[in-house]
């Protein structure tokens, strides 16, 4: 918003505009412009914009001139100088944007700002008088009555702007967005006016929440609670962002927030019921408490359970036939990693998945609202590559409402020490997200942000963001000692009224309320929560046993049918060949996928890419929805998906599987942003949401899953356990060693596997075309039931998608399943067998192709490939064990480190199996610290030593030391 707006408005046409300057006035005028005719720059800016906007001034004539020496107008004084009208332009300007700097938004005025220069008229050399002798319309024209000066103006707009409510929106570069903020902050229409009755109920919500922090440190001293003490107006905000999209017939609304104030939202604005977070605090067993109210309902737990300010809920609020569901979302102490799913969860919401095609989305069926710490918005990059998602078409969700829940501090660790911005919020400016900073003891100023944010929201499908400034009342939490490193901010604290009395004082000073109302209503919320207390029945039990997982986790997968008639699969692949009329596809890359066709003919096999195809077209066919989301995941990291096709003279896009006949359902693919943890917890999200969908997230490389190890730590892996989320999430992570390095070799398997519990997800290494189209059919088939779990697949990477030995026959898709134990390829099984080897993924590739090379006799040597590592198929084994009298040994062979890659955990597994006589031995690579080795030709050296000892009588006496 520059001077340009303000100018537009002193008059309507440029005559109008010039006749407002009168005697010496014209003379410099007309001097400036004649610079400005030769140089444009070499005027002042708020002169030249003057200028370009009015062109020329009039040539009055002598006369005129000389008139206007001694005749005033009611417009303008005469002896009025044109550089004072610049600098006021300059001062208006400035207070629109940088009175901010000035505003009244701390309760605790440590933190408040010196005055800023940026907005002192003596700072632009111009004084009282010289605005007051200025008409309102020359510096804003739309002025409301009463306001007929520039001095009126240069208040009018201080009050608007510095006061308890402010506005940074000069980083937004739509004109229309700025324009309806400026409108609306100027208009005086900003602000809100509530009635008395509205007034008193804001009060008396108010103290409900602050009744109800006050009784929890009164009756469970010194337990942890993250209270809510000093931002409680958090809780009437959100409770009007519910009543505003109830109204709106939403259907979700999406909330997601770290610890602090968590107790209360989900008193208050979930409705979890009080004696449940009573018994809670008591540590009783209590979790069969039928809720108070019925419109609340959904608080899960799982087995392991979580702290009390780690669950989320659900509540339903209705609206006569129309219902709106609450969510707020489960989060562990990882803070802003909640923001990506809540988005997912928002988008989840908004898709139509029962067509063909892309999902049709409606943005105003559901949306999100994100509660961020001050220190940790601009401290967790989480919060960055989530904000990023915002306006991308794969994960845009219409606009999220964010609210910082300022408290000042970050722990004990001051903003001077936290953050390189002035302000929490300004990593928001370089997503173009208007900024309302807000006092959080003024009821009326944070009622008006809120409303502010959904029209806005509503409105622009856009993010908006409110810094709700207050402070924290305790330390980080009640058993923390806060004047030990904040002394001067805590004692101003102390000494500060909460904002219920402050708010009371204010209505009672305005003749809304009487003096002792607000000790009626304190002293009646008190009872509330006495007389709840009091009415719960005792239970001093504690459970000495956790609750068991689900029995359901404990049965086996087999009972999932996926295979195909051929048929079926024949018509699906001449699907995927089928192209818009006049489409013109890149030459290369369809002459590769031409190839196909003939796939599943006799004598021919399906390869890698052409299995993933197929298993996604039949899924549709059954009406599952999918989406899968990565990086370059439309073409696949290794040039072998290209399941997106551009035509080469318009750019079209053309799916081909939005050409499958018999789809019931949508398919879904973006290329990501360069992301993996907020991708990845979006994904998650989506999942959650939408338990039918078979939802897939591609890391471009396996190694790039670290990144987003919170993700797979704090909620994939462990989710369900502590609080009943269920998702079959599929994460693809290429993995296998080709002699490029430390990176892009290992996806860590081991990570994963030391997660592994209580059947809380699936760990494949499928090593055929067929095994990874069975495998991804039975996940889609997991879906939306209790048997439900994520699954991770070590994916192959360049060199074994196009290996002819990872393609699979026609009736490999049709009569069987998915495999867990599988035997070694192009292999005679032997009953005599001495020596059974058991390995993953790449390596058992590479022993098949040198075995097939060799002429040695392998009699005594059975070879099975583990590609279901977890759960383990250990009665499978078992099996094989007991076929092979002779069997003197296991040998366990993988390409990882003997500290990585599976070893550890396939041992615990296999050694219970080991008859008398029997044992079992390691082969591959020593401990190492790094994945891999760096250079090609010692890579190439040690994996035919691998290799050489696993086929081997003799082998494990090498340079590896096993």
């Amino acid at each position: 918003m520059g001077v340009f707006i303000v100018v537009v408005g002193l008059e309507e046409s440029a005559r109008g505009f010039w006749e407002q300057f009168y005697g010496p006035n014209i003379g410099y005028v007309q001097q400036q412009y004649e610079i400005y005719k030769k140089d444009p720059e070499a005027v002042e800016p708020s002169i030249r914009e003057i200028f370009e906007k009015y062109g020329s001034p009039e040539k009055l004539n002598q006369q005129n001139i000389e008139n206007s020496t001694n005749i005033a107008t009611p417009n303008a004084p005469s002896n009025f100088d044109v550089k004072k009208l610049t600098s006021a332009l300059k001062l208006v300007e400035a207070i629109r944007r940088y009175g901010h700097l000035e505003a009244d938004i701390y309760p605790v005025y440590q933190h408040k700002d010196p005055m800023s220069h940026e907005i002192d008229p003596e700072t632009y050399g111009i004084t009282e008088e010289d605005l007051r002798n200025m008409p309102a319309n020359w510096l804003w024209e739309q002025s409301p009555a009463g306001v007929e000066n520039g001095l009126d103006v240069y208040n009018t707009l201080k009050k608007y702007y510095t006061g308890t409510i402010t506005f940074e929106y000069d980083h937004v570069n739509n004109d229309e967005e700025r324009k309806w903020l400026f409108d609306l902050i100027e208009s005086g229409n900003a602000r809100l006016e509530l009635s008395k009755e509205e007034r008193i109920q804001l009060l008396e919500r108010l103290a409900h929440v602050e009744g109800f922090e006050l009784f929890l440190q009164k009756t469970f001293v010194g337990q942890k609670r993250f209270s809510i003490q000093g931002l409680e107006m958090m809780v009437p905000m959100l409770d009007e962002l519910v009543n505003f999209g109830n109204q709106d017939n939403v259907e979700d609304i999406m909330m997601g927030m770290a610890h602090r104030g968590r107790l209360s939202v989900l008193a208050h604005v979930l409705g979890k019921p009080i004696d449940k977070i009573f018994s809670e605090f008591h540590h009783s067993s209590d979790k069969e408490l039928i809720p108070s109210d019925e419109s609340s309902r959904k608080i899960n737990y799982g087995w392991t359970g979580d702290v009390k300010y780690h669950f989320g809920a659900q509540r339903i609020v209705k609206n006569g036939d129309h219902t709106t569901r609450v969510t707020l979302a489960h989060n562990p102490s990882h803070l802003e990693f909640v923001n990506p799913i809540v988005e997912g969860l928002a988008r989840a919401a908004q898709d139509d998945r029962s067509k063909a095609g892309y999902p049709e989305r409606d943005v105003d069926k559901a949306f999100s609202v994100l509660i961020h710490g001050d220190a940790a918005f601009i401290g967790e990059g989480v919060v960055a590559e989530t904000l990023n998602l915002s306006g991308l078409p794969g994960y845009h969700t219409g606009g999220t409402v964010h609210i910082i829940a300022n408290n000042l501090l970050g722990y004990t660790t001051d903003r001077e020490d936290g953050r390189s911005t002035r302000y929490a919020s300004d990593m928001a400016k370089g997503f173009e997200i208007p900024i309302i900073r807000v006092n959080a003891d003024d009821p009326i100023s944070c009622m008006s942000a809120i409303k502010i944010a959904y029209e806005y929201r509503k409105k622009f499908k856009k993010d908006f963001l409110i810094d709700l400034v207050g402070y924290r009342r305790y330390g980080h939490n009640e058993m923390d000692e806060p004047r030990t490193t904040q002394p001067l901010l805590y004692k101003e604290i102390d000494n500060r009224p909460s904002v219920t009395y402050v708010y009371a004082a204010s209505l009672e000073k305005n003749g809304y309320i009487n003096e002792g109302d607000i000790k009626q209503i304190t002293d009646k919320v008190e009872q509330e929560f006495r007389e709840i207390y009091n009415s719960m029945i005792e239970n001093d039990s504690v459970d000495s046993e956790p609750t068991p997982m689900p029995s359901v986790l404990r049965n086996g997968l087999n009972k999932f049918e996926t295979g195909v008639e051929l048929e079926s699969l024949r018509k699906l692949n001449k699907d995927l060949l089928k192209r818009p009329e006049g489409f013109k596809g890149f030459k290369k890359t369809e002459r590769i996928l031409k190839r196909r066709e003939d796939a599943l003919e006799e004598g021919n096999k399906a390869d890698w890419g052409t299995g993933e195809a197929l298993a996604y077209a039949s899924i549709l066919k059954d009406g599952i929805p999918i989406r899968i989301a990565g990086q370059d995941t439309e073409r696949g990291t290794f040039a072998h998906r290209h399941m997106v096709l551009y035509d080469v003279e318009t750019g079209e896009k053309y799916c081909p599987l939005h050409g499958i006949e018999d789809a019931k359902a949508t398919f879904e693919i973006r290329n990501s942003p360069l992301s993996e943890v907020a991708v990845l917890g979006f994904e998650y999200g989506y999942s959650i949401q939408s338990p039918e969908t078979l939802v897939i997230w591609e890391a471009q490389f396996g190694d790039f899953a670290n990144v987003a190890q919170v993700m797979f730590d704090q909620f994939i892996s462990s989710a369900r356990a502590k609080w009943g989320d269920k998702s079959n999430l599929v994460m693809l992570l290429p993995h296998g060693f080709e002699g490029q390095g430390p990176e892009h070799s290992s996806a860590r398997l081991e990570r994963f596997l030391q997660m592994a519990a209580e059947n809380n997800w699936i760990i494949a290494y499928p090593t055929s075309s067929a095994q990874f189209f069975h495998l991804i059919r039975r996940q889609a088939k997991l879906g939306g039931e209790d048997v439900a779990r994520p699954l991770v697949v070590m994916t192959p990477k360049s060199s074994m998608i196009r290996n002819p030995r990872m393609a699979s026959e026609a009736a490999e898709f049709t009569d069987v399943k998915f495999k867990s134990l599988r035997n070694q390829p192009n292999f005679a099984i032997s009953k005599d067998a001495k020596r059974l080897l058991i390995g993953t993924g790449k390596i058992m590739v590479d022993i098949e192709e040198t075995m097939d090379g060799s002429s040695e006799n392998y009699d005594w040597l059975r070879i099975v490939r583990l590609e279901q590592i977890y759960p383990f198929p250990q009665k499978e084994l078992e099996e094989i064990i007991n076929e092979l009298p002779n069997l003197e040994e296991i040998v366990w062979v993988q390409e990882e480190p003997r500290n990585m890659g599976a070893w550890d955990f396939v041992d615990d597994y296999v050694r219970p199996l080991l008859k008398d006589g029997q044992k079992i031995r390691y082969i591959g690579r020593p401990d190492r610290s790094a994945p891999a080795v760096g250079l090609p030709n010692v890579h190439k050296f040690e994996q035919n030593q691998i290799i050489q000892q696993a086929i081997n009588p003799e082998g494990g006496k090498s340079s590896a030391r096993n």
